[in-house]
């Protein structure tokens, strides 16, 4: 295994998915359960609480499950962003030898599950959900992975993760694009004009953490009001922050020797630096050039990746996930919504990312990772069916009916436990012994 810093990165994220992947799982039958006993009433007002402003003879309001969906989950989409960034800049899509096989194993993750979807709702109100079973969660699914421990060689881990953040971006795309009803293009080109700020604001290093994020704040607030579901503006967020160092390591080291030299020879102590300006001026300089050495995208990524791993997803999950199991719903389930998310997460999901990435190494483009059999990248293709945070997410935006909403989060839930074991059973009979 690799020792570097990047590989212990990567172990660390590895770690934080599945830890938080049990989490979320009690999340949601706290949710389930929740809404399901006798404190129900509690749990649907507790949903619908209104929190707000008044300010210049207006009330500013949301429910306290849509201040969770639209800005809490805006930091997700945020680390979710910082993640694509560093995988394009630097990672595993850095290089078009490297990215083409989870770049075509998730657009075939993507096309097959909407395409069924389809064709059991090609019309009507239902025909908008086809994004729903197109999402792979990447919690659940390297959280499964991870399981087998160094059963799994790290190429198989690193094509699940690249898959899983090539399908985030197209998640992201789709919502964007087809899940916004109407643009309101003056909020629009508020938010780009206040993200340009922001971005000169970063690329000058101006520390003012306040301005940082009344900019950032005051970005949200406008792609909220374009009418643009106000997650993307995390994404947004995430594209100007740099994931590289914005310092050259040469004059990093130039700074270091020139100011250690000097430091030395001052006699600097603990008290002495208190005292005197030059010293501490020194220090100063060598802390700042540092400081411009570790990259904010990475250095972000990893600090918030445990809030949205172990707060923000579990919140998403209590207030989404609790589904009212009655009477009418089962007498309404299953229905053409439900079999064609069921259909396209179980069937359309493996079809896709293992039929395309067999094509892309078949005809010569591309080749397997290091040490991965075509066993492994089935097993592989079976997570890929857990659709869970992100096509619940998307249900939300695809139907109004709560019949509707309903029955799309019972097929989510049953379709990624049969992916999750199915997969499980199928890299446990593939993957080495020991």
């Amino acid at each position: 295994m690799n020792t570097t810093p990047s590989g212990n990165l990567f172990e660390r994220f590895l770690h934080s998915q599945s830890s938080s992947s049990i989490i979320l799982i009690l999340a949601t039958l706290t949710a389930v359960l929740w809404a399901n006993s006798p404190w129900a009433d509690l749990y649907v007002k507790l949903s619908h609480l209104d929190i707000g402003t008044y300010f210049n003879g207006k009330h500013y309001h949301l429910s306290l499950d849509h201040w969770v969906k639209d800005g809490l989950m805006t930091l997700f989409f945020f680390v979710v962003g910082l993640e694509i960034k560093r995988e394009i800049l630097i990672g595993e899509l850095s290089s078009l030898k490297k990215a083409l096989l989870p770049i075509m194993a998730a657009l075939g993750g993507a096309v097959f599950p909407a395409l069924i979807y389809f064709f059991f709702n090609p019309s009507g109100p239902a025909a908008s959900g086809w994004g729903v079973p197109m999402a792979t969660d990447i919690a659940f699914a390297l959280g499964l992975l991870a399981l087998f421990s160094k059963r799994a060689p790290i190429g198989l881990k690193v094509f699940l993760t690249a898959l899983a953040i090539v399908d985030d971006l197209m998640a992201v795309l789709v919502i964007a694009l087809f899940y916004t009803d109407q643009i309101h293009f003056p909020a629009l080109i508020s938010a780009v004009l206040i993200l340009a700020l922001l971005a000169l604001v970063i690329r000058n290093r101006i520390r003012r953490p306040i301005c940082t994020f009344l900019l950032s704040f005051g970005v949200w607030v406008c792609v909220f009001l374009s009418g643009i579901h106000a997650t993307i503006a995390g994404v947004l967020l995430a594209m100007i922050i740099p994931v590289k160092a914005t310092i050259e390591p040469k004059r990093f080291f130039s700074i270091l020797k020139q100011h250690k030299t000097w430091l030395k020879g001052s006699k600097v102590t603990r008290r002495s630096m208190v005292s005197d300006k030059q010293q501490l001026r020194a220090i100063e300089q060598i802390y700042l050039a540092a400081e411009q050495m570790i990259p904010a995208g990475i250095h972000l990524e990893e600090h918030l990746h445990p809030i949205q791993a172990f707060l923000i997803l579990p919140l998403f999950a209590l207030f989404a996930a609790g589904v009212t199991v009655n009477a009418d719903t089962l007498a309404a389930f299953p229905d053409s919504i439900s079999l064609g998310i069921l259909a396209g997460l179980i069937i359309g999901k493996q079809v896709g990312i293992f039929g395309f990435s067999f094509l892309a190494v078949k005809s010569g483009w591309t080749s397997l990772p290091a040490g991965v059999s075509w066993g492994q990248l089935w097993g592989v293709s079976l997570l890929g069916g857990i659709g869970f945070t992100m096509s619940i997410f998307i249900s939300e935006l695809a139907f109004t009916e709560s019949t509707m909403i309903a029955n799309a989060k019972i097929a989510i839930f049953i379709a990624s436990i049969l992916a999750g074991i199915s997969g499980y059973l199928t890299l446990h009979n593939t993957l080495p012994k020991k």
